[in-house]
């Protein structure tokens, strides 16, 4: 699915997709029609305009992102003239997979979609930011050695780190946003349960557990979602005790 303003661009991806085959092209001028198609066509890739007549792609991601749809986990590649520092970073923090600068030609576009496709990103579902994971977001352009955070973001470790915080942020957003809290405490007690297995962990395992529980179908009352993370918070770290997800 494309949504730009500019039918244009459309036409240049439909032309430089053709040769993929089978693949069926989506256009949208405006970012609300483009929620609107997305919802009814459930696209696997959506490309979408940074900021013209209609279409603020970096609000579109977000709602994309935090919403019920079934794509809204689908890749989402930025295409604008505006390729600023500013606009790049931007684009990562509201959930972009990938960010390709126009005018753009058939070798930029195989260079995303080899990214999105043969380099899976783990899917970060917090409170402040839902998307792919940002420590590995390159746009396809950087060639130099990864940051060491990056490289040590798969370790069970950091893995129990960065779950824990989210777990933490969302305790607080129960109130102001208690959909996503919900569903980041559900997503992060899956995560706490594996790492407690990769760890062996009995008493992480039997503590994720606990959360999972309480946010699955059988979902308990605010009172006992809170209890339920009380009991993990004692896994953090003091350094990671003042720090946000």
């Amino acid at each position: 699915m494309v949504v730009d303003p500019n039918p244009a661009t459309a036409r240049l991806l439909a032309e430089h997709l053709r040769p993929l085959g089978g693949v069926q092209i989506f256009a949208a001028a405006t970012a609300e029609k483009g929620y609107a198609m997305a919802r009814a066509v459930e696209p696997q890739l959506i490309f979408v305009e940074h900021a013209q007549n209609g279409v603020d792609g970096l609000a579109f991601t977000r709602k994309i992102r935090r919403s019920d749809l079934t794509c809204r986990e689908a890749p989402v590649i930025m295409c604008t003239a505006d390729a600023t520092a500013e606009t790049i970073y931007g684009a990562r923090d509201a959930g972009v997979h990938e960010f390709m600068r126009k005018p753009f030609n058939l070798k930029d576009l195989e260079r995303r979609l080899e990214a999105v496709t043969l380099k899976p990103r783990g899917w970060v579902e917090a409170v402040g930011y839902v998307g792919p994971d940002r420590r590995r977001f390159n746009s396809a352009d950087y060639k130099g050695p990864r940051k060491r955070e990056a490289d040590q973001a798969g370790t069970p470790a950091a893995r129990l780190s960065q779950a824990l915080r989210i777990v933490k942020s969302a305790a607080q957003a129960l109130d102001s946003d208690p959909a996503q809290a919900r569903r980041a405490l559900a997503a992060q007690a899956v995560e706490l349960r594996r790492v407690g297995e990769a760890i062996k962990d009995a008493r992480l395992i039997q503590a994720a557990a606990a959360l999972e529980s309480c946010t699955g179908g059988q979902a308990g009352g605010r009172a006992e979602l809170v209890k339920r993370i009380d009991a993990l918070m004692g896994f953090m770290s003091p350094e990671d005790t003042g720090r946000a997800a």
